[in-house]
C-alpha cells in the first residue's frame, strides 16, 4: 500500500492533536530519526500547521545497532540517548510528538524529557491507514480510565483460560498506565493507537502458567500462534518455554540469544478496551507496514509482556508483547473480562 500525504490522514492527525489539547500558537516538537517512517513525520507537521501551532522537527541519526539480534516493538528507542541536552530543552514545548521507530515509551531518554516538564504523544510506527481506522475516541479513553481506576484500587489480578492459563499477580502499588490515545491536561505520556490499561508489577509478584493458544499473537514476531506455547512463570521470570511446534522453538531461540536474565522477566500486564481494534488486522498488512500496536488494544484481550520494567529496576532490549484471547481476568475477585469479553465498568 502506498503511504502519502492524503488529506484524510492529515484530518485524522489534526483531530488527534486537538483531542490532546494542541492549540494555535503552541510550540510542538516532532521527534524523528533518520529511519523514521517519513510519512508520519510529515502528516504530523501538516496537521500541526493546520492548527496554527508552531512545529519544530528534531531529527537525529539512527544509532548503530547495539545487538546482532533483530529488535522490534520494544517501545524503547535509544536514538536520543546521546542527546540529553536536547531532551532537557524540550521540556518547554507544549507537546512532544514522538515519531521515532521504536518510540520513547520505555526509553531512558524519556526520563530526561519528563524531568524537564515535557509531555509526549507517541505515534506508533504504523501505516497511516491504521491511524485512520483506530482514531482516538473519547468513549474508548473513558473506558480505559475506568479500567485504570479499578486497577489502581486493586491488590491482586488473576488470569485464567480454558487453554490452561492460571496466572496470579500481586498488583498492590504497581504503577499503571493506559488510555485511549488522548493526552489529558495532567498526563505526561500517551500513545496512539490505543485503548489499553496495564500495570508494571513490582519485584517478586508474578507467578503461574500462561498458555498461548492457537490464534493468540506474538507481536514481536508479528505472527499468530499456530501451536500452543506454555510459559511457566516463577517470581516474575519465565523459567520454561514449552510446546510442540515452531512457536515455542522461536521463542526459546530468541530468548536464549540475549543471554540476559532480564529478557525473561515480566514487563507489564493488562487488558484491551478498544472495540474498534481488530484481532484479524495482522493478516491484512505486510510486516514492514505496521508495528501491531492495534492488537495490544483488542477489547477483552489479555496482554502479557516480558522485558524491561523500570519500576522493578530491570532493563533489557528484548521485549515480547503477547495479546491473548478468550481469557478470564479478575482483580480482587471482581471480573473485568469473562471469556475474552469486557465487563462493563463505571466510567
Amino acid at each position: 500500500m502506498q503511504a502519502s500525504l492524503e488529506p484524510k490522514w492529515i484530518d485524522c492527525f489534526e483531530d488527534s492533536f486537538r483531542l490532546s489539547g494542541v492549540a494555535a500558537g503552541d510550540l510542538i516538537a516532532v521527534l524523528a530519526e533518520t529511519t523514521s517512517r517519513q510519512v508520519l513525520v510529515e502528516l504530523a507537521e501538516h496537521a500541526l500547521h493546520r492548527i496554527d501551532a508552531r512545529p519544530v522537527r528534531v531529527t537525529v541519526p539512527t544509532p548503530p545497532l547495539r545487538h546482532a539480534i533483530p529488535v522490534r516493538s520494544t517501545g524503547a528507542s535509544y536514538a536520543f540517548d546521546q542527546y540529553p541536552e536536547i531532551m532537557g530543552s524540550l521540556g518547554s514545548c507544549a507537546l512532544v510528538v514522538d515519531c521515532t521507530v521504536e518510540g520513547l515509551l520505555h526509553s531512558k531518554a524519556r526520563q530526561g524529557l519528563l524531568g524537564a516538564g515535557g509531555r509526549v504523544l507517541m505515534i506508533s510506527n504504523e501505516h497511516p491507514e491504521v491511524f485512520e481506522r483506530c482514531a482516538p475516541s473519547v468513549e474508548v479513553h473513558r473506558s480505559a480510565m475506568a479500567a485504570l481506576a479499578a486497577l489502581d484500587a486493586a491488590s491482586n489480578m488473576r488470569v485464567r483460560s480454558e487453554a490452561g492459563t492460571d496466572l496470579t499477580v500481586d498488583i498492590a502499588g504497581a504503577p499503571s498506565r493506559g488510555g485511549g490515545g488522548i493526552l489529558g491536561p495532567d498526563d505526561k505520556v500517551a500513545y496512539w493507537p490505543a485503548g489499553l490499561c496495564l500495570c508494571f508489577p513490582l519485584p517478586d509478584t508474578v507467578n503461574g502458567t500462561v498458555v498461548l493458544d492457537v490464534g493468540d499473537v506474538n507481536l514481536t514476531f508479528k505472527r499468530y500462534v499456530d501451536s500452543p506455547v506454555t510459559l511457566t512463570i516463577e517470581r516474575d521470570r519465565v523459567v520454561d518455554v514449552a510446546g510442540p511446534g515452531l512457536d515455542a522453538q522461536l521463542m526459546r531461540s530468541y530468548y536464549e540469544g540475549w543471554d540476559d536474565p532480564n529478557a525473561y522477566a515480566i514487563s507489564h500486564v493488562g487488558w484491551g478496551v478498544n472495540p474498534g481494534a481488530r484481532w484479524d488486522a495482522l493478516t491484512m498488512y505486510d510486516r514492514n507496514d505496521i508495528n501491531g500496536t492495534e492488537l495490544r488494544a483488542i477489547a477483552g484481550s489479555f496482554l502479557l509482556s516480558t522485558g524491561a520494567n523500570e519500576f522493578a529496576d530491570r532493563f533489557t532490549d528484548c521485549h515480547f508483547d503477547l495479546p491473548m484471547r478468550n481469557c478470564d481476568i479478575s482483580i480482587d475477585d471482581r471480573p473485568v473480562v469473562v471469556g475474552g469479553r469486557l465487563v462493563e465498568l463505571d466510567h
